[in-house]
């Protein structure tokens, strides 16, 4: 496994973005199921001590991810994804908003548009997140969303490594 991996990931209150952009030593596709699969995004997802647990999900256009971040003592905090495109392998679209227990989302949202690419072995993906309201921004970094983002891709990290020897 390569270590040396960009990791990149700049916040830009000015223009209400979040960039991600992060390399993987594993194949294309396995990254791609990895952010496009139920069964994979549940073990990934959530920081550590926290779980991550998918109601339903329908990747397609125009289909929605319902899940819940699980606190270690039960408390669930709800977010809904609708998918406004999907190129295979190389690019998806999706309208992300925390959510009641029943699916109502709470607005303003953000639109989270994620970019796949694979060079020598090595999957590269670039995250760029738009935040219509600056607050709903703010309010995501005082939750600790840098750091709880950060964390999960240590989560990614490991479940690639156990995928790839598959």
């Amino acid at each position: 496994m390569k270590s040396n991996l960009l990791f990149d990931f700049t916040v830009d209150k000015a223009t209400k973005t979040a960039v991600i952009t992060r390399e993987f030593d594993a194949d294309l596709s396995l990254v791609w199921d990895a952010f496009t699969k139920a069964e994979y995004l549940d073990q990934w997802v959530a920081p550590k001590p926290f779980t991550s647990k998918t109601k339903f999900m329908d990747f397609k256009v125009g289909g929605r991810r319902f899940y819940a971040m699980v606190s270690p003592d039960g408390q669930e905090m709800w977010a809904i994804q609708k998918y406004m495109s999907i190129s295979p392998k190389t690019n998806f679209k999706l309208f992300n908003a925390f959510a009641d227990q029943d699916g109502n989302p709470q607005l303003p949202g953000s639109d989270w548009d994620y970019t796949f690419s694979e060079q020598n072995g090595i999957t590269t993906v670039r995250i760029s997140i738009y935040n219509e309201s600056l607050e709903r921004m703010e309010k995501m970094i005082e939750m600790g969303f840098v750091e709880g983002f950060k964390a999960t891709i240590v989560n990614l990290e490991e479940l690639l490594a156990v995928l790839s020897k598959r």
